[in-house]
């Protein structure tokens, strides 16, 4: 479709709803793409809620675009403030192996189990 917006502005209009703001989305010719975000919740670290909102979301807008598809995602997570609250990831043959290979939950608690928490700052 010609009339999507472009894919960083896509993910970012749907996440800022949920409270999850986009600072930098690099798309990649290779593995992985790269996210960086804020979010308003007042927790010093990574939830597995945020996590599940950005890793829907992403899985969403794959399926609804013929321009882009999901790949590896490495995730930096931030306060409003700008301070690293931690990072997560996920590897792009979780991603194939979705439903075929790797069951929701199974394919959720390898997202969850690459959460690294930091302890603040940047």
């Amino acid at each position: 479709m010609t009339d999507q917006h472009p894919i960083e502005v896509a993910l970012e209009n749907q996440l800022m709803s949920q409270g999850v703001y986009v600072t930098t989305f690099e798309t990649s010719d290779d593995e992985y793409d790269r996210l960086e975000y804020e979010v308003v919740y007042d927790t010093a670290s990574v939830t597995p809620h945020e996590v599940g909102t950005v890793v829907r979301t992403v899985l969403k807008l794959a399926d609804e675009r013929d321009d882009w598809e999901a790949g590896g995602l490495e995730v930096v997570s931030c306060s409003t403030d700008g301070d690293r609250r931690g990072t997560w990831r996920v590897e792009p043959q979780w991603i194939q192996g979705l439903n075929e290979t790797i069951s929701e939950s199974g394919f959720s608690q390898l997202v969850l189990d690459t959460i690294s928490h930091d302890s603040g700052g940047n």
